[in-house]
């Protein structure tokens, strides 16, 4: 079983204006003459790792990490003001100019694959190859699974503490009533609505339980922004038309795609990968049989790194 690659160091990083008062921390390590290759993180709001360098081999990928707007080390932090889909993969395109590159490839998983599907849909001449992971359609449904019943059967005991800041009285529309809390001009609400929100996500996203995962999520700079952008965007349809990423497809069928996801996520039930898949026939669809949702499961963790090694095999 594959393992992540050894730990390395970033060797540029910068602060890169795209406007609208927001400021994205961008950085790439590995081989400054690699195989370009984008990681778009999770979320939206969730921000990169220094452990998301090591899913791509150093010697031979050009390794390009980026946190989006409002979270991680970009400014402002938790911003909402123009942070909708449509500027996130206007900021990618400015990445990849910034950067000279003439075309890459994509890795994202949750939120990442579909930012990464979005982007690709617009920009398909400029991707040359998928790997997506823990697919996630955004589709109303989806949101409704998650945050207001559904997966609320399988953890009813983290449930509970994920609805604990909303009154009773308005539980019927979770996502709505978060937002205007997380909006709110009361600091401390805001404060314990986000660690509840984001903690939520934490503990339903392995199939074992990963304390340090959850205390991750719990982070109050990592909760603050995610859950506000999360709500942002979720209040919003993510600001994408409906079924707009299986409608699209057509546009992105001859990019060699590789989708991996969890048997058992519950963050983002397999059926939205088994219809991506559907709709893209030629991609290599993984199913991990004793993995939930998160990248760092050992089984998603092989499947990923072996996407991405046999990448360079077929380019070489």
């Amino acid at each position: 079983m594959r393992t992540l690659y050894p730990e390395i160091s970033a060797y540029h990083s910068e602060q890169l204006d795209v406007g609208d008062g927001h400021s994205l921390y961008l950085e790439l390590s590995g081989n400054p003459n690699g195989e370009p290759i984008l990681f778009i993180h999770g979320g939206p709001g969730g921000g990169c790792l220094p452990e998301h360098r090591r899913f791509f081999n150093p010697e031979h990928y050009k390794i390009i990490l980026f946190d989006q707007r409002g979270c991680g080390r970009s400014t402002p932090h938790g911003a909402l003001e123009s942070n909708t889909t449509e500027h996130l993969i206007a900021d990618i395109e400015q990445i990849r100019n910034q950067l000279g590159i003439e075309r890459w490839a994509l890795f994202g998983g949750s939120w990442g694959s579909t930012l990464g599907l979005a982007y690709a849909q617009s920009h398909p001449e400029r991707v040359n190859a998928l790997f997506l992971r823990g697919i996630f359609l955004c589709r109303p449904r989806d949101i409704q699974w998650f945050y207001q019943e559904g997966a609320s059967y399988l953890f009813p005991d983290y449930w509970e503490s994920f609805i604990a800041p909303i009154p009773s009285e308005k539980r019927d529309d979770m996502v709505s009533n978060y937002y205007k809390i997380l909006t709110s001009d009361n600091e401390l609400e805001r404060m314990a609505a986000a660690k509840a929100w984001s903690v939520w996500e934490g503990r339903c996203s392995t199939l074992d339980p990963n304390p340090s995962l959850v205390d991750h999520f719990g982070d109050p700079h990592v909760a603050l922004a995610m859950a506000r952008i999360e709500a942002h965007y979720f209040a919003n349809n993510s600001f994408m038309s409906d079924n707009q990423l299986l409608n699209n497809c057509d546009r992105i069928k001859q990019i060699p795609t590789w989708i991996v996801h969890g048997r058992y996520d519950v963050v983002c039930p397999i059926e939205q990968a088994h219809l991506l898949a559907k709709q893209l026939p030629q991609a290599h669809f993984e199913i991990v049989r004793d993995a939930g949702h998160s990248a760092f499961e050992p089984g998603i963790t092989d499947r990923l790194i072996h996407a991405t090694d046999q990448y360079l095999e077929l380019i070489s």
